[in-house]
């Protein structure tokens, strides 16, 4: 179950709660739903800050279950996941040993499945010394954690928390259900169109792909060596395809591996029971890749609802109000760009001039006003996917995936355009590749604008906001080709695997942390004035009054433009939509 569904589930039933006031001893409670409520309301709510280790589980209880808002939210699980990454784990259990904070006891698990009332005296006195220590562990690794993360990034768990916690989005049922019984009738299409043979097939399903204008995913055979379909289901790249944004795509590769449901109709049935429950809490994950980033969260990720999705459509602002959804235009290319110190691509950005035709000047010898749609967007992926090191053979796929074919020669000619064209920005991959040379030697160095950025050794780099991009496990291996190259662990699902790094990948990670601070800066201000219900990459949405939508429209644009005191001459701009439903924007 997800959490939204658990909490608001039917049997759910608070058995007991501790609770701990700064350093007083902590108190526990069990009791009827009534007498818990008046347990808590005993307690100085509003102006306190709550503490809880997975604060989204915690806080949905407290405000949906006895109508308890704290003035804030601070959750050890949001502030060991920025400081660690993969290094400890996120269990309280986990971080609790690693601090040497004492042992997290197991009765949780030995009570699975009872209510309050099946609890003998001496079980239930357990179960409430259990969760006491639980609190008394919460509160000693929030003081560990505390020593060294930012307020700034505190804020921003706090907003997440509450995006879930204080919903007020609405969705609409009858949307959801036309849009179910239309994937439905799609996916049986589909499957009738495409025999079972077709979909088996190797070489069939790449070209079913391909119709789709999708590359067919591959890898390097680990029995044979050589490079085949990655069509099984654990590879990654057939794991994009069942959460790709076309939702045929994603009933062929759904059919292909035999199941019934496809991402798009799950998530569909999952939002037709949260409308059914209430209103539509925001589930996200703060700090969910290594550069700071939030992620989807609670089976539903709002994350990757695709461009012109029909779930869009069905997510409306509460009566009286507007969704604005404002999106930083181009931020990690005028972020590259003025790391890398590129001063005439940040001239061009400051000044608002169109750098996508400037590119496809240089890569067509052509002048800007005889540039053409389809040559603009060749300079548009240029910019948007030539700044991190990215090869023409990778390149000329990305094209492919946007419907323009190009030889391999010309993809190759392109690249090297870009990179004669804006010759700062392959400097900043060459350093970037120093700065991972320093970081397993154990020492320090600038990186990029000076006081932006700074490697200090193996704690990785120091980011404007105090947290740090890590590389655990940094080493060089040797690949296939005989090749040194350096690699980190990293997380997939609860297996650790390798993850190939260099220069360009560095300069890409910095970028995505740098532009996530900015959003995260921007939605802050926002916050102030206006309840801030989701933020999507780049992206902020939250709602205004309609009495006042064009003004509030307006600060809205105006903090996403605002520049950082660390950045003052990075050039800022946005993109904004106004409407009742969320797919209006």
């Amino acid at each position: 179950m997800t959490t939204e569904e658990y909490v608001r589930g039917e049997e759910f039933e608070v058995i007991g709660v501790a609770v701990k006031v700064n350093d007083e001893e902590t108190q526990w409670f069990s009791g009827t739903k009534d007498k818990t409520r008046q347990f808590l309301e005993g307690f100085d709510w509003g102006n306190s800050l709550a503490l809880a280790h997975n604060a989204m589980f915690d806080a949905s209880i407290l405000t949906w279950t006895f109508g308890i808002k704290p003035n804030g939210w601070l959750d050890t699980l949001s502030m060991a996941r920025a400081i660690h990454t993969i290094e400890v784990g996120g269990s309280l259990s986990a971080l609790a040993t690693y601090y040497g904070l004492g042992v997290k006891g197991t009765e949780v698990l030995d009570a699975k499945g009872k209510h309050r009332l099946d609890f003998a005296p001496e079980e239930l006195h357990r179960y409430g010394e259990y969760c006491k220590n639980d609190v008394e562990l919460t509160y000693a690794l929030f003081q560990e954690l505390m020593q060294e993360f930012p307020t700034f990034e505190l804020k921003l768990i706090d907003l997440t928390i509450k995006m879930f916690s204080e919903p007020v989005l609405e969705l609409n049922n009858n949307i959801l259900r036309n849009h179910l019984d239309s994937i439905k009738q799609r996916k049986a299409q589909l499957t009738e169109i495409y025999p079972k043979e077709e979909l088996m097939s190797n070489e069939k399903f790449a070209v079913l792909l391909s119709n789709f204008n999708i590359d067919p995913p591959r890898k390097i055979s680990p029995t044979t060596g050589k490079e085949t379909w990655a069509f099984a289901k654990t590879d990654e790249g057939f794991k994009e395809l069942l959460e790709h944004f076309d939702e045929n795509v994603q009933i062929l590769a759904a059919a292909r591996l035999g199941v019934k449901s496809t991402i798009e109709e799950t998530r569909t049935e999952r939002f037709i029971g949260i409308s059914e429950r209430g209103v539509m809490p925001i589930p996200l994950r703060y700090y969910a890749a290594h550069t700071g980033r939030w992620g989807g969260d609670d089976k539903i990720n709002m994350q990757n609802l695709g461009r012109g999705s029909i779930l869009k459509d069905a997510i409306f602002a509460p009566d009286g109000y507007q969704i604005i959804d404002c999106d930083s235009s181009q931020i990690e290319a005028r972020t590259l760009a003025w790391l890398a110190g590129q001063e005439d691509l940040i001239e061009a950005f400051e000044n608002g001039e169109d750098v996508y035709k400037i590119m496809a000047s240089a890569i067509y010898v052509k002048e800007e006003k005889d540039i053409t749609k389809d040559e603009r967007f060749v300079g548009k992926t240029t910019i948007l996917g030539a700044g991190y090191g990215m090869g023409s053979k990778k390149f000329g796929v990305q094209l492919k995936t946007f419907g323009v074919e190009v030889e391999e020669d010309e993809a190759s000619r392109i690249i090297s355009v870009y990179r004669q064209t804006y010759p700062c920005i392959p400097a900043l991959w060459k350093e970037a590749g120093k700065v991972l040379d320093a970081i397993v030697s154990d020492a320090s160095c600038d990186f990029g604008r000076e006081g932006v950025l700074y490697v200090e050794g193996k704690k990785g780099i120091r980011l404007p906001n105090g947290l740090y991009i890590k590389y655990p496990n940094l080493r060089k291996q040797t690949n296939d080709d005989g090749k040194d190259e350096y690699v980190y662990d990293t997380k997939r699902g609860k297996t650790t695997i390798p993850n190939r790094i260099y220069g360009g990948k560095v300069v890409e990670n910095v970028c995505q942390a740098l532009a996530r601070i900015i959003v995260g800066e921007q939605m802050l201000m926002i916050s102030r004035k206006y309840k801030v219900v989701m933020t999507v990459h780049d992206a902020v949405a939250c709602i205004v009054p309609d009495a006042e939508a064009q003004t509030g429209k307006e600060f809205v644009e105006m903090a996403m433009r605002m520049r950082p005191k660390w950045a003052q001459d990075l050039p800022l701009n946005c993109e904004s939509g106004m409407g009742r439903a969320y797919g209006d924007c």
